[in-house]
């Protein structure tokens, strides 16, 4: 059990936390914005939503999620993991304490032979659940177009990132070494709160 915790640990550090523009880089020393002070929390804990996504996708559950050996991190941050598959993990960046969601990611790890294009649909369900679980108003087929969209832009690119609303969209795409697709809450300035409400 701890071995696939540390393998996932590490895999999310070479695929997501230690990416262009998602993580410390000497020549920008850009960090990834939900490890910012002052980032945001979705207003629901792992816990909370860990349930409802389990309620609302039978077909696509959430084993509990272990915390991660996070040692040099944030004092004011928690990282967790669950296996889903031997090629499929989900992650979360947490508020210490509160528990509260900063980032919610899932990670696929790409399979070779017969099995590659179920595999590859499978986790693809489980991101368009994710676009669901913080999008309630998405239908499935609403929620797995924004998907393809956001993978297609995000194809063969380190970091690329689109924001809607008070929501961040991330994919991190390494190719055959895997992808993560993350969710996250943005903070919305008056302006933005602005056009929002004009569109």
């Amino acid at each position: 059990m701890k071995a696939w915790r540390y393998l996932i640990w590490l895999l999310l550090s070479a695929l997501v936390f230690c990416t262009p523009g998602y993580a410390q880089e000497p020549s920008t020393a850009t960090t990834a914005p939900y490890l910012l002070p002052g980032a945001p929390t979705f207003d629901q804990s792992i816990s909370q939503f860990r349930e409802k996504f389990n309620t609302d996708n039978p077909t696509l559950a959430l084993n509990e999620f272990r915390a991660i050996d996070s040692r040099g991190e944030q004092a004011n941050l928690t990282r967790a993991a669950t296996k889903i598959n031997d090629n499929l993990y989900a992650s979360t960046a947490l508020e210490r304490g509160t528990l509260k969601i900063k980032s919610m990611q899932i990670t696929w790890l790409p399979v070779q032979g017969p099995d590659q294009k179920a595999a590859k649909s499978r986790a693809q369900e489980y991101m368009a659940a994710f676009i669901r679980a913080f999008s309630p108003t998405l239908t499935a087929a609403q929620s797995t177009q924004k998907l393809q969209k956001l993978l297609a832009s995000g194809r063969n690119k380190a970091y690329y990132a689109e924001t809607e609303g008070a929501i961040r969209y991330v994919v991190a795409d390494n190719g055959e070494k895997g992808l993560t697709f993350a969710v996250e809450p943005i903070k919305l300035t008056l302006s933005d709160a602005l056009d929002e409400n004009n569109k």
